[in-house]
């Protein structure tokens, strides 16, 4: 067989491999656990770190404030260091006759040093919230809209399973064109690196939240430390559940039906810096991690059609047979997770081509760490820490 051959062959047991022993990644029936009304309703407290999220709290802060919980709940929001007027807006949009719950707004002020500053705003709220007692926290960005049971149905999952931390990727907004290329296959390859089945099993390795969405129970907060223990953290979701997990939390994380994101990227710059900003962090600033994850995605994503195109060019129909068959396969796998974003499956050919973006905005965030910029966000820059929680 020829070189290309042997690199369709390759690439074509590779997908076979992740179709069948990656924990069924591709599937999307992760959604909240068995759950049953609890006897009592636990109290609450909901923090929310925000940074220059006036463009987006109008639509996503109302929904938490009218959530329909039986028990007692109240938000913190924590303003870290808005320039648009997100703290005002805030206590403006609470003072409304049809809220149900209190909103406290603190600004702690700048992030102490070796902090990031989401994990400084979420450190200031949780420690507000502690002197109400709470027996969950949950933890939610500015841009995520809830609907109005949505902290009554994670309470139940939470109390009915015994865990420790429930979390929900929450549904991206899909309304642009390059939005419907790039951000279902933003959620694919988050789950192909963690499989949410892995996640879910007790005793399990793997562990990771989404940062959206996380309630977690306050004794197992301070059991492990959070958010002291994972404060330099860029990619500060993930730290958070390995953190629990270690301290043996049991967690949960799946895809959700009733939280939604309302923050658009209607530009490819957009979706750009959102991937770039964390994708070297991801990779532990290792450049060798860098370089096989480069190899990685040419080879399982790029191959395959490289590989079916260039086989009937040069009559190869090994080559040809097995980068289609590989193709096939890709495409496949894609299509459950178009159909929870409501996209056409014909978009599940296209997969490699958003493959390729995510290549080159992974060398990007390695080329902007380098240039010393590291992980930038919202008008700060966070190089690599020292001793980083996520190593």
């Amino acid at each position: 067989m020829s070189a290309l051959a042997w690199i369709a062959v390759v690439s074509l047991v590779c997908w076979l491999w992740l179709l069948l022993g990656q924990g069924f990644f591709w599937r999307t029936d992760q959604r909240l656990p068995a759950r049953s009304a609890p006897p009592d309703w636990p109290y609450v407290a909901i923090v929310v770190p925000a940074r220059d999220e006036a463009e987006v709290l109008p639509r996503s802060l109302p929904t938490l404030l009218a959530q329909d919980y039986p028990g007692e709940a109240e938000i913190f929001l924590v303003d870290d260091g808005s320039s648009d007027g997100t703290g005002e807006l805030a206590r403006a949009l609470a003072a409304r006759e049809d809220c149900a719950l209190p909103l406290t707004v603190l600004a702690p002020g700048e992030p102490g040093p070796g902090w990031t500053g989401k994990l400084w705003a979420l450190r200031e709220g949780i420690a507000l919230a502690r002197t109400r007692d709470p027996e969950y926290l949950l933890l939610t960005d500015a841009d995520i809209a809830h609907e109005p049971d949505s902290l009554r149905e994670l309470v139940a999952a939470a109390r009915s399973q015994g865990l420790d931390l429930v979390s929900q990727m929450a549904r991206l907004r899909v309304a642009s064109g390059w939005e419907r290329l790039v951000v279902p296959a933003f959620v694919y390859f988050f789950a192909q690196l963690y499989p949410f089945r892995w996640i879910n099993t007790e005793g399990a390795r793997t562990a990771a939240a989404a940062g959206g969405c996380v309630l977690l129970r306050t004794e197992a907060a301070e059991r492990a430390r959070i958010p002291e223990s994972v404060r330099q953290a860029v990619i500060d979701d993930v730290s958070v559940a390995r953190a629990v997990r270690r301290s043996g939390g049991r967690i949960w994380l799946g895809l959700a039906e009733r939280v939604d994101s309302v923050r658009p990227y209607p530009r490819l710059a957009d979706l750009w810096r959102m991937v770039s900003r964390s994708a070297y962090a991801q990779l532990r600033h290792n450049p060798l991690l860098l370089l096989g994850t480069v190899v990685g995605l040419a080879l399982v994503y790029l191959a395959p059609p490289a590989a079916l195109v260039a086989g009937l060019l040069r009559d190869d129909p090994v080559a040809g047979w097995a980068g289609a068959l590989a193709w096939l396969v890709m495409a496949g796998t894609y299509v459950p997770m178009l159909r929870y974003y409501r996209q056409p499956p014909l978009l599940a050919p296209l997969l490699p081509f958003t493959a390729l973006l995510y290549l080159l905005m992974t060398v990007d965030s390695a080329v902007q760490h380098y240039r010393g910029r590291g992980a930038a966000w919202k008008g700060r820059t966070y190089a690599r820490p020292e001793a980083s929680p996520e190593q």
